[in-house]
């Protein structure tokens, strides 16, 4: 048994990177899990005598596969596609795809593995996976993408289903695409499933879902500031980058009262001083999703602005900070320039946005720290609640489903406070990062116990 002769995360480590070497990301998702979770375990011997943070950092399976396809030349183009069925103790796997060339097995078990205690969280019957391919829908015509979806799912949908795994958008993965995959899936299946979720509205999708994770980390981040007595009224927020996730916790924050300084994308950020209010979250929304633009483009539009190439956001003065572009954005120079500034509370909006000695800092620093698995699950949420009304057959409203994920995410925070006020932060400061790990595991390790060795 691993803990006989482990003391420490480092001797778990070592043995989890021999057996995934060259995943610097799944180890350190790993890495940050474990630090928290391993004395917990040590306090509670059922879970130390069954293994269950050696089985639970090992995939159930991983399906890895050619995806063949031709672009408007007639050239015949091959990517690499991969589906990390991750974790179904409680639930079908689910978890979202991801179009990009920097995709790889590392990412996607870096981020499967995350899932599957994000959903746990939810309080939704949700098991974790994740799955996507390097391809790279910038630049390609809708016809590409919809060879390349077809192709993809002639594949994918082998191994997916309502009760069994359940995918959804990411990046690269938007409305175009899930509607693409859909249409295949439904071809080759010959019936109407709930077996993937982003859906349109008009076949089964579900209203928020688009805004969900945005607004989900909003209504954590202002969870988490209730707690300690404040709000986001009057709050100036800092904000990376200019998909779904960024521009709806731009729209919420600025409803709860707060003013919306930056945006970004992989070109550099923004940074309008008067506040990014509803108009100009207008042009943005429609800069990026109809005319896939640049954001620098936003300077051409509105003045006050002014667009920094090839920077990122932290430097800028601030009281909130929620990066919402990728996995490690926030280094620890980076962190360093926000608690220089008295930044009162990071989010994370995107998956693994910081760095681990960054979030250390900024813990130690004083800031609150809500990690992704929180703070960002509105999304998978929301999708479990499409996957309902699928079922159902039925669709609630707007405000049921807003209604819905701010209960969510209320329980959320309040799992997080109950294990996570452990007095070891300064100002007595909820420690989110333990809370959320240490919640969404007994939920997923007790029904892994009660299952025996399988």
């Amino acid at each position: 048994m691993w803990m006989e002769k482990c003391k420490d995360v480092d001797c778990f480590m070592s043995g989890l990177i021999k057996r995934n070497a060259g995943q610097p990301e799944f180890h350190q998702a790993v890495r940050e899990f474990a630090a928290t979770v391993i004395p917990f375990i040590r306090d509670n011997p059922t879970y130390l005598e069954n293994q269950i943070l050696e089985r639970m950092t090992e995939p159930d399976r991983v399906v890895t596969f050619r995806v063949t396809w031709r672009d408007d030349k007639g050239s015949i183009r091959v990517n690499r596609a991969w589906r990390v069925q991750f974790n179904n103790s409680i639930g079908p796997y689910k978890g979202g795809l991801r179009f990009h060339p920097t995709v790889t097995l590392s990412v996607l078990k870096f981020l499967g593995f995350e899932q599957t205690f994000k959903n746990s969280l939810t309080g939704l019957p949700m098991g974790g996976g994740k799955g996507g391919a390097n391809f790279n829908p910038k630049g390609k015509s809708d016809n590409e993408v919809m060879s390349f979806c077809q192709s993809m799912m002639t594949e994918l949908f082998h191994h997916i289903g309502p009760d069994k795994d359940v995918p959804a958008g990411d990046i690269g993965v938007g409305a175009r695409e899930i509607s693409y995959l859909y249409g295949q899936y439904k071809r080759l299946q010959n019936q109407f499933h709930g077996v993937l979720t982003g859906k349109g509205l008009s076949f089964g999708g579900s209203l928020i879902r688009t805004e969900a994770t945005g607004y989900g980390c909003v209504y954590f981040c202002q969870e988490m500031l209730n707690h300690r007595g404040d709000s986001l009224e009057n709050k100036n927020v800092v904000i990376s980058g200019s998909g779904n996730v960024a521009t709806y916790a731009a729209e919420k924050a600025t409803e709860l009262g707060a003013k919306v300084l930056t945006l970004s994308d992989s070109s550099g950020f923004i940074h309008d001083p008067d506040g990014i209010g509803p108009e100009k979250l207008e042009f943005v929304k429609e800069l990026k999703e109809v005319r896939r633009g640049r954001i620098s483009e936003y300077t051409d539009r509105f003045s006050s602005a002014t667009f920094h190439a090839d920077q990122r956001p932290w430097a800028v003065d601030c009281d909130v900070a929620i990066p919402c572009a990728t996995q490690n954005e926030v280094n620890l120079d980076d962190a360093k320039k926000l608690t220089g500034n008295n930044v009162m509370a990071v989010c994370e909006g995107a998956n693994m946005p910081t760095e681990l000695d960054a979030m250390n800092h900024l813990m130690q620093a004083g800031a609150l720290f809500g990690p992704a698995k929180a703070a960002n699950a509105g999304g998978v949420a929301v999708s479990g609640l499409e996957q309902s009304q699928n079922a159902l057959r039925l669709s609630w409203s707007r405000e049921e489903v807003n209604e819905k994920l701010l209960g969510i995410m209320k329980n959320i925070h309040a799992k997080c406070v109950q294990y996570g006020e452990t007095g070891q932060l300064p100002n007595d400061n909820v420690n989110y990062v333990t809370g959320a790990n240490i919640a969404g595991f007994i939920k997923v390790a007790d029904a892994m116990v009660a299952y025996g060795a399988v």
